[in-house]
């Protein structure tokens, strides 16, 4: 598998960011919560007035949601028994430092990725959009999983590497210099002002 080739522009009208995950019941378990939400606002407000398209993915629960887990599911069946993350709590809100506001995307999620439980892919469709800026928490979480996923449906994927955490700092740093060069293009927060400026 070849690295994908130097990033040198992005068409904003065809560009979404993922701001993924960020809930404050995930927040506090990040490292600097509060520079990594100053980034990604800031990346948000950038693309925005670039006109693109800003894409919001929350992790939350319903009764229904809960008693469809199977016990056998690793990481969301001791969830689903303990009954956390429910959609009405306010710990499972995206963060209000980075509120969504009308006409951007909002989608609930009930698994990892951003799209195999969500409607995300037709409404992107539905925009004409071809590139996703992803950007959240955790690295080795919804990141990867949607990475992959969206990669795997050809969309051309940027990860902010300083848009992204992960609580262990090794396979943060693996899947940034590792694992996803090979499938995604990943820039800071500066470089994609650069390439927004260019545009």
């Amino acid at each position: 598998m070849t690295t994908p080739a130097t990033l040198t522009s992005i068409a904003p009208e065809r560009t979404a960011l993922l701001a993924m995950d960020l809930q404050g019941g995930i927040l506090s378990h990040a490292p600097d919560a509060d520079a990594l939400i100053e980034l990604i606002k800031g990346a948000i407000a950038e693309v925005r007035a670039a006109g693109g398209t800003i894409g919001y993915v929350r992790v939350a629960f319903t009764e229904e949601d809960w008693a469809a887990i199977p016990e056998r599911n690793k990481p969301f069946g001791p969830l689903a028994a303990a009954r956390l993350n429910h959609h009405e709590d306010p710990a499972t809100q995206v963060d209000e430092r980075i509120a969504p506001e009308d006409g951007d995307i909002v989608v609930r999620k009930v698994r990892i990725g951003a799209a195999s439980t969500t409607d995300l892919y037709e409404q992107l469709d539905a925009r004409g959009i071809d590139t996703l800026i992803l950007s959240g928490i955790s690295t080795s979480g919804v990141v990867l999983s949607t990475l992959t996923d969206a990669a795997d449906r050809d969309y051309r994927v940027i990860v902010l590497s300083d848009g992204v955490a992960d609580r262990d700092p090794e396979v943060h740093r693996v899947l940034l210099e590792k694992v996803f060069p090979m499938r995604a293009h990943v820039i800071d927060t500066a470089r994609l002002r650069e390439l927004l400026g260019a545009a």
